[in-house]
């Protein structure tokens, strides 16, 4: 049985019901308001009523009412911030062919640019693709939350350092591939180790591969197999299949060859009593697709299709007999 990942689709939008029709007598329409919620949301409607404490807001399908202990309108000398996605920056590749290791060669090395990632509902790993900060990982690791931390590991004199970022932005999110890139925008402490691409369709059958993660929060896990597949079908999808065990907490992870370079984000794995060994990974192909088209990607913190959900329109019921 294939572990499903949740995916929201959204309603088209509903005209609401308060909204007024437009003719000469009409009287004066609410005031829109843009409100910035504690914890970094943002919402926008018409304001209905204000006291001391509250303030009820109509936002179309529904009226909210917020606290104004949790909220503050933003001022007209503030808009609303604009959206704007740093250029495309493509992905460190080796200048030459790289000498095939054994993995024990490689991770120490390759450690260094491998990462924790947490948000409130869970825990998974990714990968560094910039000296500056640009990290990749799962969509589904992050998905439906904003606040995110990433920890970093460098060996510093021979000592296991931790770093931990807390100012995290998500620059770009594909749910049908299971992709999102983000951005540590904190200063950091050291230059970051960025990671090398390879490719998956070059991998044969029964190479050697191995991941790096942090399954079950137990950082810097390595697990070796081979590829079972480098095109395996799921819902559409291609991925590739190895035998390297993949765990909770190692989806966004990166997928190595014995050349040091990543091939594939672990992504899922095949679950059924009795069966092991059958993970997962996004294709580095797809993974560079996803990178050079990442502005049809760009997560809008103003656009409701990029990580904010809509209520549900309020039902309507049959009056009484």
């Amino acid at each position: 049985m294939i572990v499903h990942r949740l995916k929201l689709v959204l309603s088209p939008l509903l005209v609401s019901s308060t909204l007024l029709a437009a003719h000469a007598d009409a009287p004066p329409q609410p005031e829109t308001v843009i409100l910035d919620l504690e914890g970094g949301g943002i919402v926008s409607g018409k304001l209905l009523k204000e006291t001391d404490s509250s303030l009820w807001l109509d936002i179309g399908v529904d009226v909210l009412k917020l606290s104004k202990d949790k909220s503050v309108i933003r001022g007209a000398s503030q808009p609303p911030p604009s959206f704007t996605q740093p250029p495309v920056q493509q992905v460190p590749q080796a200048a030459s062919p790289r000498k095939r290791q054994s993995v024990e060669a490689w991770v120490d090395t390759l450690g260094k640019g491998v990462v924790e990632i947490h948000s409130r509902s869970g825990q998974g790993s990714g990968f560094i693709l910039s000296e500056d900060g640009l990290v990749m990982t799962n969509y589904h690791v992050i998905a439906g939350d904003r606040e995110l931390t990433v920890t970093v590991f460098q060996q510093e004199q021979g000592t296991l350092q931790r770093t931990l970022y807390k100012n995290i932005r998500i620059l770009a999110s594909d749910p049908k591939r299971d992709l999102a890139l983000l951005k540590i925008m904190d200063e950091l402490e050291a230059p970051l180790i960025p990671l090398t691409f390879g490719s998956a369709n070059a991998m044969k059958t029964g190479e050697t591969v191995f991941a790096i993660g942090s399954p079950l929060g137990l950082d810097r896990t390595v697990s070796r197999g081979i590829v079972s597949l480098s095109d395996r079908i799921i819902d559409g999808q291609v991925y590739l299949q190895a035998t390297a065990q993949i765990n909770p907490g190692n989806s966004g992870g990166p997928l190595f060859n014995l050349r040091g370079e990543v091939i594939g984000v672990n992504t899922l794995k095949l679950m059924r009593v009795g069966i092991e060994g059958m993970g997962f990974a996004v294709p580095v192909e797809s993974v560079q697709l996803f990178l050079d088209k990442r502005n049809a990607y760009a997560f809008d913190p103003l656009n409701p299709n990029t990580g904010f959900h809509y209520m549900n329109p309020p039902r309507k019921t049959n009056p009484l007999p």
